[in-house]
């Protein structure tokens, strides 16, 4: 069946951007029901055994051109390429980008281009149709609704980052490393793993290191890059106050660089010092130090909009005198027990795609001998791969495993009468480089019986076997956060 109803010409962006304007507000079903199909393609649509993305039935079905593979883009006239993507409803209601975009494949057994502007790349990303669709979970795919259409290219204070990503990516391969290659290694263009498992998308490095194996990879933009896009580049909310107010800064020095010498700057002040310097009245309150770190940079208020793009969260630790322990673990991530027992595995679980994509800037204030909180340095940090798919899938597994079995909680009675109740999460004492812990204030749970203890809908999470219990959530380690940061650190 030929295309139908096709009026507008492939070689213009505006005539594509004014064709894909009209799919906003249609399911993928509406657009199947328009019954248009490529010259000589009748593609299985609407059927279980279809495996292909959406952005595959937008080109067939209607744009009416045959979908390919090939490195050009899929406009190649007009030099465009078409991408669609998902939006996920928070239970706020706010609206949140779903997913990383993976851009092309990084190639293992051909030359790297030196210069982005020179890649394949490039040419896939320079500009991109992006179409934002609802998700939702456990509806038909076919009936999940379009809300926005745009084109895009990264402006140019983006590209200076992305440029940066990109040599490192590819400097990786080209000295035959790119087995250690990881999303957290960089800020707004990452190298996402593809592949079902680890054993699957192993695959040779032929030109820079003949039999070494690595794990196959595409360049992505990273799912907090895309949030911002979708908030401020489509939805045209405002944008948060940017840390770098010259871009031509990033021609003299990454981002990374420009953070930490910034701060650094200012190492052997105490909180109380900072804040008589940054005109803030003193807390004393851990809330405060986070504040500071912001106003060091040139931040107001608790955004930063290259934050936000690279998906950097600010944690500060806080070491006691002795330099030996922290005075807390970091929290993570919430768990929401029915979606890990049911839903999740392990190479798209919220904890690794958290982790995976997640930098930190740790910033350090450390206790002195008269009890002041003094600065010795910041960093910005991700977890290794090696770590992240080592003890934190480990703990990771058990608390599924443990969810899945039914939690074994047990009854204790304190000397003062107090009853509380322990459980066969992993726990601190594992050395597991994360644990699980209780994350509400209070403890609340619900028993088979129909026992009630606490504010349970304050409280507590449902469990698959009908019981709740006190809300849990991944942690950090503080020994293994400690080691993170132990040269900034002072001992005794």
């Amino acid at each position: 069946m030929a295309s139908q109803g096709i009026t507008f010409e492939y070689q213009s962006v505006e005539g594509i951007r004014e064709r894909a304007s009209k799919l906003e507000g249609m399911t993928f079903r509406d657009v199947l029901d328009l019954g248009i199909y490529p010259e000589g393609v009748v593609r299985e649509y609407n059927s279980r055994r279809y495996k292909g993305g959406m952005g595959n039935l937008l080109e067939e079905r209607f744009f009416g051109y045959r979908a390919n593979s090939d490195r050009d883009p899929d406009f190649a006239e007009a030099g465009v390429e078409l991408k669609a993507t998902c939006v996920d409803r928070l239970k706020s209601g706010r609206l949140s980008a779903g997913e990383r975009l993976v851009l092309t494949m990084i190639a293992y057994d051909e030359p790297v281009a030196d210069s982005l502007y020179d890649s394949h790349l490039w040419r896939k990303c320079q500009r991109m149709l992006l179409v934002w669709y609802l998700r939702e979970r456990g509806a038909d795919p076919y009936d999940q609704r379009i809300l926005y259409t745009c084109m895009f290219t990264p402006p140019e204070e983006d590209m200076r980052i992305i440029e940066e990503d990109y040599r490192l990516i590819t400097g990786l391969v080209l000295e035959g490393r790119a087995d250690e290659l990881s999303e957290s290694l960089t800020t707004y263009l990452g190298a996402c793993t593809k592949g079902a498992s680890r054993a699957k998308s192993m695959r040779d490095q032929p030109i820079y290191a003949p039999g070494k194996m690595a794990r196959a990879r595409a360049f992505s933009l990273k799912r907090s890059y895309m949030d911002y896009v979708l908030h401020h580049y489509v939805m045209g909310l405002p944008e948060a106050e940017k840390v770098i107010k010259d871009p031509r800064e990033l021609q003299r020095r990454t981002l990374a660089e420009y953070v930490t010498s910034t701060i650094n700057r200012h190492v052997g002040r105490t909180d109380r010092e900072l804040c008589s310097m940054l005109d803030l009245e003193y807390t004393g309150n851990k809330a405060q130090w986070t504040t500071i770190a912001y106003r060091l940079l040139g931040i107001r208020g608790d955004r930063a909009a290259e934050f936000e793009k690279a998906g950097i969260r600010v944690r500060t630790l806080r070491p006691e005198r002795d330099g030996r322990r922290l005075v807390e673990s970091s929290p993570i991530l919430n768990i929401d027990f029915l979606r890990l027992a049911v839903e999740e595995d392990w190479e798209d679980s919220e904890l690794r795609n958290l982790l995976a994509d997640m930098r930190y800037l740790l910033v350090v204030f450390q206790k002195d001998r008269e009890g002041n909180a003094v600065l010795r340095g910041c960093r910005l940090w991700a977890m290794s791969e090696g770590t992240l798919d080592g003890p934190v899938h480990e703990c990771w597994e058990r608390t599924r495993d443990a969810v899945r079995r039914g939690v074994r909680l047990t009854r204790k009675v304190g000397r003062t009468g107090k009853v509380t109740f322990s459980n066969d999460f992993p726990a601190i004492s594992d050395r597991l480089v994360a644990h699980v812990r209780p994350r509400a204030k209070q403890s609340a749970y619900r028993f088979a019986d129909g026992t009630v203890v606490g504010n349970v809908e304050r409280d507590a999470k449902p469990l698959p076997d009908g019981r709740w219990m006190t809300r849990q959530a991944f942690w950090l380690n503080s020994d293994y956060m400690l080691g993170q940061v132990s040269d900034l650190v002072r001992r005794g």
